[in-house]
């Protein structure tokens, strides 16, 4: 089960909230992109970036020189990722809303330093991105591993929160000569797009093309 905390307890919509771990494990595996959210120099800043998870971590990464790293780094941060899944058109303007499934993790960040630990973050913010491209690339050598910074965050306080299904309206706007009902919104994998600079005879590697 989720932790129920005060930052984690939904005081409205209460339906929507999920305590299964699982659902949490679900929404942040099928996402490529989280929000990041710190305190620096006392102005709040929130940063799209790369994730992976390991077991109940949350690994994140970007420059040493990262502004939202360093604030990051043993402070209280907040980690979101928002799936969209349709626009809900209601038949008043007051009740349009949105399909979504939601995860918001709170938490100190942790500086990792440990080789081995860096070194799997990495993997597994890649692996996270691109499913068995880890394993063809070639690793980071110790200048780029110099140069990255790799949070850790612990997924002990979690919340999740989805909503599905058609429009709540009024019991009086039923009537209404409106249409209403739900616009669903997938994202989906186009043709792989060859770099102009690769060597002539490489074909698309199998992990990538069985994405599409």
């Amino acid at each position: 089960m989720l932790s129920a905390t005060t930052r984690t307890t939904l005081n409205r919509a209460k339906d929507r909230a999920r305590t299964d771990r699982a659902d949490l494990y679900a929404i942040l595996d099928a996402g490529l992109v989280c929000h990041l959210g710190v305190l620096a120099g006392g102005s709040p800043m929130v940063i799209p970036t790369g994730y992976g998870r390991i077991g109940d971590t949350l690994y994140l990464h970007g420059s040493t020189g990262a502004t939202s790293l360093r604030a990051g780094s043993g402070g209280q941060v907040c980690v979101t990722v928002t799936h969209l899944d349709g626009v809900v058109l209601a038949r008043s303007a007051f009740h349009h809303s949105v399909n979504y499934r939601c995860a918001m993790v709170y938490g100190t960040a942790r500086l990792v330093d440990d080789p081995e630990e860096r070194l799997a973050g990495l993997r597994a913010i890649t692996e996270q991105l691109a499913p068995g491209q880890w394993d063809v690339v070639r690793p980071p050598d110790r200048k780029e591993m110099a140069a990255t910074a790799v949070l850790a965050l612990s997924l002990e306080e979690a919340s999740v929160k989805v909503r599905q299904g058609p429009p709540k309206d009024d019991e009086e706007d039923y009537d209404l000569p409106v249409w209403a009902g739900v616009l669903p919104l997938a994202v989906s994998w186009g043709v792989p797009e060859p770099d102009p600079r690769l060597t002539p005879g490489i074909p698309v590697p199998p992990h990538v093309r069985d994405r599409c």
